[in-house]
């Protein structure tokens, strides 16, 4: 199969580096004689036919850019086998050969479909979460992680000065991974996380035996999901005479201009799945395992579960006092 065009497109939350990956996909394409076409809006504008050719100056000046240039949208119709194929018509109408789809979870489900359809997809993990079973890394956790820890440092001098304790939520509904390392990097003293659950008994017995320790200000790290945090900052102020305020970081978290990190993980698999799509190659899930970058049909990367990292939730718990 001769591959002529692809292109490419960002779905579901947006995530520092998707830029650099978009700018992976249409340099690296460019240079193996491929026409590259990008997509706005997701799926919604592929069914839509908002596609635009792409160039190398086109991706000029966007690597160090957060969010996403192409942009990014829901779209319930493509959950539908008919809205799939509206897609797919619209793919063969601009003479697509294939298309990159860098998200998430959902994003790759989207892919899988449309492979199926007969488009070949490579999918690219972008989501601040981590939360995708096949890969060690996605795009912008460590964006997300930097964020969350320069913005919790500066919450820290308020609470310090203040002899407070400060319930930060963090992003991660089901995945605790940026509650977990930023409260390390952040001296957390508590954190809660989904996979565990929150323990609010344990909570409190450790705020108190810090307090015997000396401390006197107390930062609790809770991922979204755990709970409402002014509803724990209650509990805690209650139990304990501390006072306590909650704080929710949002989505600030999802933005700001992509590490290090995220730019060279993004370029290394923009590169991996064109390279997949010049051999003809879908239905694949690009991945970074031990440093390298692979790839995995999307059917197993989906039934794959990741596990939670316990022994660094132990390392927390034992050095937070």
């Amino acid at each position: 199969m001769s591959v002529k065009t692809i292109g490419v497109l960002t779905s579901g939350g947006d995530a520092p580096g998707m830029n650099a990956a978009i700018r992976g996909v249409v340099r690296a394409a460019i240079k193996s004689d491929m026409k590259v076409l990008g997509v706005r809006d997701g799926y919604a504008g592929l069914i839509k036919g908002e596609l635009v050719e792409m160039d190398m100056r086109s991706v000029s000046n966007i690597i160090q850019r957060g969010g996403t240039c192409l942009k990014t949208a829901r779209c319930l119709e493509f959950k539908e086998w008919a809205g799939v194929l509206k897609a797919k018509a619209v793919c063969e109408q601009f003479g697509l050969d294939g298309l990159v789809v860098i998200g998430g979870d959902g994003s790759f489900r989207g892919a899988a479909d449309l492979s199926r359809a007969g488009i070949p997809c490579v999918g690219i993990p972008g989501t601040i979460d981590n939360d995708i079973a096949c890969t060690e890394y996605t795009i912008g956790y460590d964006t997300a992680m930097n964020t969350t820890m320069q913005m919790v440092d500066k919450l820290r001098d308020t609470v310090q000065s203040h002899d407070r304790c400060s319930v930060v939520e963090v992003m991660g509904r089901r995945a605790g991974y940026i509650a977990l390392n930023a409260g390390i990097a952040c001296g957390a003293t508590f954190i809660c996380v989904p996979e565990i659950g929150l323990d609010m008994d344990a909570l409190l017995a450790k705020i108190k035996a810090a307090k015997k320790l000396g401390k006197s200000y107390y930062i609790i790290m809770v991922a979204e999901g755990i709970g409402h945090v002014e509803d724990i900052a209650k509990r805690i102020e209650e139990e304990t005479g501390i006072e306590s305020r909650g704080t929710v970081l949002g989505h600030v978290q999802r933005g700001g201009s992509p590490t290090v990190t995220d730019r060279v993980v993004a370029s290394r698999m923009a590169y991996h799945a064109v390279d997949l799509l010049k051999k003809g190659i879908g239905n694949r899930v690009v991945a970074q395992q031990k440093g390298d970058i692979v790839d995995f049909d999307i059917q197993e990367a989906l039934s794959m579960k990741k596990q939670f990292p316990m022994d660094l939730y132990n390392v927390a718990n034992d050095i937070s006092f």
